[in-house]
């Protein structure tokens, strides 16, 4: 299964032998990369989809690769559909704030939940502080171009580890690392903000401190470099 370099690095991050839960598989292109991987041994793959024609969809795929016993389909929201073994929550291409709401759901699941990797479209810091203040901390960080999109994929695991307002903005371990694609990405950040800052209102005194804050720590990081 050829799939693109985001799902792709979604899916080179699941542990072996794990039990995975994939939740908004739209097609199951994932799943069913998963499924071909016989080095990760995996014991269980759930494809869930809160839609029923996307999973027909999936179903036809994942017939077409021949991985019918190797994957589970399944209709419902969010952790709806979680079976108590599985230990790893894959969702990717969704906002973080939904992701939010889906744990914030069913938030006993967590127990049980040894590995979360997220690729969310935005509001990234909120669901990096969400999950740390729920026991987990960041594993791996990633930074993924796919055409003109750069992604962010990050990696949760069961722990404690403590954060800066810094670390939570950039990714502790990107900011680490600080590779090309990361000056690319947070520039593309910085112009952003430095287009939308003189267009806000006079009276949206908070937002304009929050962003004037962000310019000024980005422009600090970038200009190092």
């Amino acid at each position: 299964m050829n799939i693109g370099s985001r799902l792709k690095q979604v899916g080179d991050l699941v542990n072996k032998s794990s039990s995975v839960m994939d939740i908004g598989c739209d097609h199951a292109y994932l799943d069913i990369y998963l499924a071909e991987k016989k080095e990760l041994n995996l014991k269980k793959i759930i494809a869930s989809d809160n839609k029923e024609g996307p999973l027909k969809q999936a179903k036809r795929n994942i017939k077409t690769y021949k991985v019918e016993k190797k994957i589970i389909l399944k209709l419902g929201d969010g952790l709806s559909p979680y079976e108590k073994d599985i230990d790893t929550i894959i969702i990717s291409g969704m906002g973080g704030r939904n992701m939010i709401g889906i744990f914030k759901e069913h938030l006993e699941y967590l127990k049980h939940i040894q590995t979360i990797i997220l690729s969310p479209n935005n509001y990234q810091i909120d669901i990096k502080k969400f999950l740390v203040n729920n026991g987990y901390f960041i594993k791996e960080e990633h930074l993924v171009k796919e055409g003109k999109f750069i992604y962010q994929v990050i990696k949760f695991e069961k722990g404690k580890v403590k954060y800066t307002k810094r670390e939570y903005f950039f990714g502790p371990l990107l900011l680490k690392e600080k590779n090309n694609l990361f000056i690319e990405y947070y520039a593309r950040e910085l112009k952003s903000r430095e287009i939308l800052f003189p267009l806000l209102p006079q009276n949206y005194y908070l937002k304009k401190w929050k962003m004037k804050r962000e310019i000024k720590i980005l422009k600090e990081v970038l200009k190092k470099e």
